[in-house]
């Protein structure tokens, strides 16, 4: 009998042991990233498991299969899932953790998956890095936010930011259009886009140069009717004055190649404005946000169409103003831009109103600080201790109503004197922004929805 008891004591505290581990983290063995099988989705219980080799990427088409079991499993449409994976991880090729300590495939959050995650093929385990354990578990907590009724509210429970918001939706809408063609469409522009970008630095190197050769031969010119003036003999007088001419000739030649220059410039970066808008896509702009696919209203966003036509945002808007030259105190198309005045009259299209100077724009109630390194487009550049001002539209790079003498056009961060006078950014912060309706397009309201009661405890 004395054997018998502690033997019970053993079994006792090893079923203990069990019921409090079907909370807590353990390693799996890495399994093959396929796709999901037919038949077994049901969730095996809270086990979470981690593990540090990561399955690999997976193509569109290979993945589809999967959004589209799970959408339909939820009422979680297939696009939203295949844009929260392009956003979060790139289809698998980066899977984390994150800087915030986000895992696997959809990019969860321990106590997160902890809640939601589940083993959708069946294998036994609950893993953030199987693509089907991820997918299933994303639809599963988008449908616990409300997906199914206000997908927008629940893209917003995923992640807290409009502008994450806006991206996805304008991913989902453009896979909606056309199955996710666009998305190709758009990576097989990039080439073009490359060569014109490249031709647009030459164009600026070029006019640079012929810029810097027309101000040495008027200054050379200048010295030399100076010259011709002060002189005491007529024979330097008049070899003074045929010198100035023979440079005033030259001076002139330069202009015509700088006026020259500068078309070809304003041309290139015409082009690849509308290069970029191109690949971007109808359905959602440079700056991410959202707007329904060309063609029609076919892609739902809680309970109602979105209608087609509205605006693409920021980028979209200033691109449209690319070759517009520059006028001091500008404000319009109509009559020229400064700096300030661009973005002034951009944003007022979106139903924002900013002042007409760089420092009040900078210090806008609604302008908050951004670093340098989460730019996203849309952002305000300032440079030259404030003295002037764009919008940065990515890749590097900011579209400005630079100098008297120059259009519009597309810059570079990286260019000398934009890198060496960045004095920051600031985000503009509306409930406007990006829908010139004037209507609220995604406006989070806690009265109807909440974030932070049920859907992050376990």
């Amino acid at each position: 009998m004395r054997r018998v008891i502690p033997l019970l004591g053993v079994v006792l505290a090893l079923s203990l042991s069990s019921t409090a581990a079907a909370d807590t983290f353990r390693v799996a063995h890495p399994h093959p990233s396929g796709g999901a099988s037919s038949g077994a989705f049901a969730s095996t219980g809270s086990v979470v498991a981690f593990h540090e080799q990561q399955s690999g990427p997976m193509s569109f088409g290979a993945l589809r299969g999967i959004w589209e079991a799970a959408g339909n499993t939820y009422g979680i449409p297939w696009e939203v899932l295949a844009a929260i994976n392009k956003v979060e991880t790139d289809f698998g090729r980066n899977l984390g953790p994150s800087s915030a300590g986000a895992v696997g495939w959809m990019q969860f959050m321990p106590s997160t998956w902890a809640r939601w995650g589940m083993d959708a093929n069946g294998d036994g385990v609950a893993d953030p890095d199987n693509p089907t354990d991820a997918i299933f578990s994303a639809a599963r907590y988008l449908a616990g936010c409300g997906g199914q009724f206000d997908i927008v509210r629940a893209v917003y429970c995923y992640n807290h930011a409009s502008w994450y918001v806006n991206e996805v939706l304008g991913l989902a809408a453009l896979y909606s259009r056309d199955g996710g063609n666009g998305l190709f469409a758009a990576v097989q522009l990039q080439p073009r886009i490359g060569a014109v970008r490249k031709q647009v630095t030459v164009s600026k190197t070029q006019l640079a140069s012929a810029r810097a050769k027309a101000l040495r031969l008027a200054g050379a010119e200048r010295r030399l009717l100076h010259a011709a003036a002060t002189a005491s003999l007529l024979s330097n007088q008049l070899e003074a004055r045929k010198q100035a001419v023979l440079l005033g000739v030259r001076q002139h030649a330069a202009a015509l190649r700088m006026s020259r220059l500068r078309k070809r410039l304003s041309a290139a970066t015409v082009q690849l404005g509308r290069l970029k808008n191109e690949a971007n896509g109808a359905s959602f702009g440079s700056a991410g946000l959202f707007s329904a696919p060309a063609g029609g209203d076919s892609f739902q966003v809680g309970g109602t169409f979105v209608p087609s036509g509205q605006s693409n945002g920021v980028v979209s808007l200033a691109l449209q103003y690319l070759g517009v030259p520059y006028v001091w105190g500008g404000a319009s198309p109509a009559t020229g831009f400064d700096c300030s005045g661009l973005v002034q009259y951009v944003f007022a299209q979106l139903g924002v109103s900013l002042p007409h100077n760089t420092v009040a724009q900078w210090d806008d109630p609604d302008a908050v600080p951004v670093p340098k390194d989460e730019l996203q487009p849309g952002d305000l550049l300032f440079f030259n201790g404030l003295d002037h001002v764009g919008i940065y539209i990515g890749d590097g790079e900011l579209i400005d109503a630079p100098h008297t003498g120059a259009s519009v056009q597309i810059d570079s961060l990286a260019e000398r004197w934009f890198a060496a006078n960045f004095d920051g950014a600031r985000r503009i912060v509306s409930a406007s922004l990006g829908n010139p309706s004037g209507t609220t397009m995604f406006a989070p309201s806690s009265a109807s929805f909440s974030s932070n009661v049920v859907y992050f405890t376990h």
